[in-house]
C-alpha cells in the first residue's frame, strides 16, 4: 500500500473500475477507493437473505461495450452472459404478448394481435438498426464542444455532420424524430396494438422522470435499443452470478494490470491546491497524494461535497446545482418458495425465463407517470421483472427462486410523508399489482427487500436515487452532459476528471464513460 499514486479513482462502480483498468494497462500506478465493503456500485451482487443472491440494483446487461469486453478479456476474468429470452407481457383481459428472440415466432405472435403490426415490425427493426449504427460510434468518442474553436472539436463536429448527410432521407427523418418525439408518439407511427406500443415504449422512460408521451423519451428508447451480446444487436442478458460478476471481472482485469483496489475506503474531500487536484483525504483522515484524481461519482457529490464550491467558478457551481437527478425508480427483490403462476399463461414455462413486463397499455403507463408528477408513487406502476434463478440456479437454493422487480414511478420527492414511512406501503403496492396477474405470488414470498429512491441514494451514493447519475433528457446529453463546456471529462479543477455515468454517453452497465475518460487522461499525459 502506497500513499502516492499517479491516479486515484474515486468509486469502485463499473465505470470507475473500467477507468482504472485502462490507466493501469497504460503503466500508471492507480488506486481505486470504494466506500462500500463490496465492489460494483449499482452493478453488484449481494446475498441479502441466506442462500439468495440478488443483483440488488442493476439486474440485466446489454449496453456493455464490446470493445471493453474484448480489450479487458472479461470472459477470462469470470464474466459469462446468459441470454435473456424475450419479453412476456400479461394483459388484464386474460391475453398476453410474448416476444421472443426467435424473430419468426415473434412475428407470428404479433400477427395474432395485428397482421399490420407484424409487417411493420420488420420495417421498424431495420430502421432502428440503421439509427443505432449511426449513434453507436458516438458512444466511444469524446463529445465535441460546438462552442469551441479547437481543431479537434471542429473536426469531430464536421465528421458527424458528414455522416448525417450521407444517411438516406428516411433515416435522417427518423433520427430527427427520435431526438425530439415521445416514445409513444414515435411508436404510434409504426404500430396499432396498444400492448405492443406500451411494452416497447417502456424502454424510453427507464431512469427518467418523464412519461411515455413526454418529448425526448424516443431517444432513451434508442439508447436502450443499441445493446448487443456477442454481436447480436438488441440482445439483453443476465450475468452468471449476478451483475456483480461484471464488476468483479473488470476489477480482476484492473488488478492484473497493476491497479490497487481498496474497499471500505470512503473519500472525505479532494485536495485542491492553487486550482490543481493533488489527491484525496479519506473519511478516516488519511491523505493520499496523486497526480490525477478521476471521479466516477456524480457531479453533486464530486463538486459540491468533495471539492467545495469555494474552489469552483460561480457559473459552474450554478450549472451543477441545476443538473437534474430526479430519481424515479424503486426496486423490490423477492425470495420465492416457488414460481409465480400467471392467469393468462398458467404453469411453468419458457415465458418466465425472459423479462416479464407489467405494461398492459399506453394509458396505464401514462397514468403511472401522472401520479408521480404530483409527488405520489404509482398505485399501478410499470414493473420490469426477471427471475434469474431459472437461468442461473446458483443464485438461489434448490427449488427456490429470486425475482427482481424494477419499479417506476417512485419519485424521490414525496408530497406527503417520507420514504422511510412509505417503504412498506410501496412494497405492498408492487406485490398487489403483480398479484392481479399472478394470484399465487403472495403465498410464495419468503423474503422481500424494498429499495426506495432514498435507499438507493443512501446505499449506492446515487444522488436522489437516479440510476443514471442524472436524467438522460435532451438538455443533459452529449456536449451538455453534465455541464455545458465541461462535457469532455475534464473539470475546472486541473487534473480532476469525471469518469462516471454523469458524463457522455450516460448510464447503464456500459463502461464507455470510464474508457473514454481514461483515453482523455492518457492523451493529456502524452502531451
Amino acid at each position: 500500500m502506497h500513499s502516492t499514486y499517479d491516479v486515484v479513482v474515486i468509486g469502485g462502480g463499473h465505470n470507475g473500475l473500467v477507468n482504472a483498468a485502462y490507466l493501469a494497462r497504460a503503466g500508471r500506478r492507480v488506486l481505486v477507493c470504494e466506500r462500500r465493503h463490496v465492489l460494483g456500485g449499482a452493478a453488484v451482487t449481494e446475498e441479502v437473505f441466506p442462500g439468495f443472491k440478488f443483483s440488488v440494483a442493476s439486474y440485466v446487461v446489454s449496453l456493455l461495450r464490446p470493445e471493453i469486453i474484448r480489450e479487458l478479456d472479461l470472459p477470462r476474468h469470470g464474466m459469462e452472459i446468459l441470454p435473456l429470452d424475450g419479453t412476456f407481457t400479461p394483459m388484464p383481459n386474460g391475453d398476453y404478448l410474448w416476444r421472443v428472440n426467435d424473430h419468426a415466432k415473434t412475428r407470428l405472435e404479433i400477427a395474432r394481435h395485428s397482421k399490420l403490426d407484424a409487417e411493420a415490425y420488420d420495417e421498424y427493426g431495420r430502421a432502428m438498426v440503421e439509427m443505432g449504427r449511426f449513434v453507436k460510434p458516438i458512444l466511444a468518442m469524446t463529445a465535441p464542444d460546438p462552442t469551441s474553436l479547437a481543431l479537434k472539436s471542429l473536426k469531430n463536429l464536421l465528421s458527424l455532420a458528414r455522416r448525417f448527410q450521407k444517411l438516406p432521407f428516411e433515416d435522417k427523418y427518423n433520427q430527427v424524430q427520435l431526438m425530439t418525439m415521445s416514445a409513444a408518439d414515435f411508436l404510434d407511427q409504426w404500430f396499432e396494438t396498444d400492448v405492443l406500443k406500451a411494452t416497447m415504449s417502456a424502454s424510453g422512460i427507464i431512469g427518467t422522470f418523464l412519461g411515455v408521451r413526454s418529448p425526448g423519451t424516443a431517444y432513451v428508447l434508442l439508447h436502450h435499443y443499441m445493446g448487443e451480446i456477442d454481436g447480436a444487436f438488441r440482445s439483453w442478458g443476465l450475468v452468471r452470478g449476478g451483475t456483480g460478476a461484471i464488476s468483479n471481472a473488470i476489477a480482476n482485469a484492473a488488478r492484473e494490470a497493476g491497479a490497487e483496489i481498496r474497499t471500505q475506503t470512503g473519500i472525505g474531500k479532494i485536495i485542491v491546491e492553487n486550482g490543481l487536484a493533488k489527491g484525496v483525504v479519506l473519511e478516516n483522515g488519511d491523505e493520499i497524494r496523486a497526480d490525477i484524481v478521476s471521479s466516477s461519482v456524480d457531479p453533486r457529490l464530486t463538486f459540491l461535497k468533495m471539492v467545495g464550491s469555494e474552489h469552483l467558478p460561480e457559473d459552474f457551481v450554478e450549472d451543477v446545482t441545476r443538473y437534474k437527478f430526479r430519481g424515479s425508480s424503486g426496486k423490490v427483490n423477492l425470495a420465492l418458495d416457488a414460481l409465480p403462476n400467471f392467469k393468462c399463461f398458467p404453469g411453468e414455462g419458457p415465458h418466465l425465463r425472459g423479462a416479464i413486463s407489467i405494461s398492459p397499455s399506453v394509458e396505464y403507463m401514462e397514468r403511472a407517470y401522472d401520479e408521480a408528477k404530483y409527488g405520489r408513487y404509482s398505485r399501478r406502476p410499470y414493473i420490469d421483472i426477471v427471475i434469474p434463478s431459472l437461468t442461473d440456479p446458483s443464485v438461489a437454493p434448490p427449488g427456490k427462486h429470486v425475482m427482481s422487480c424494477f419499479v417506476q414511478y417512485a419519485p424521490y420527492h414525496l408530497k406527503e410523508g417520507t420514504w422511510d414511512e412509505k417503504r412498506d406501503e410501496f412494497g405492498d403496492t408492487v406485490i398487489d399489482t403483480l398479484a392481479e396477474y399472478a394470484p399465487n405470488l403472495r403465498d410464495i414470498i419468503l423474503h422481500r427487500q424494498v429499495l426506495t429512491p432514498l435507499d438507493i441514494e443512501r446505499k449506492f451514493g446515487l444522488s436522489e436515487g437516479n440510476i443514471f447519475q442524472g436524467e438522460l433528457s435532451l438538455e443533459q446529453l452529449f456536449f451538455l452532459r453534465p455541464v455545458p463546456g465541461w462535457a469532455q471529462y475534464r473539470t475546472p479543477i486541473r487534473n480532476l476528471y469525471m469518469c462516471g455515468s454523469a458524463t457522455h454517453p450516460g448510464g447503464g452497465i456500459m463502461g464507455a464513460p470510464g474508457r473514454n475518460a481514461a483515453e482523455k487522461i492518457l492523451s493529456g499525459w502524452k502531451r
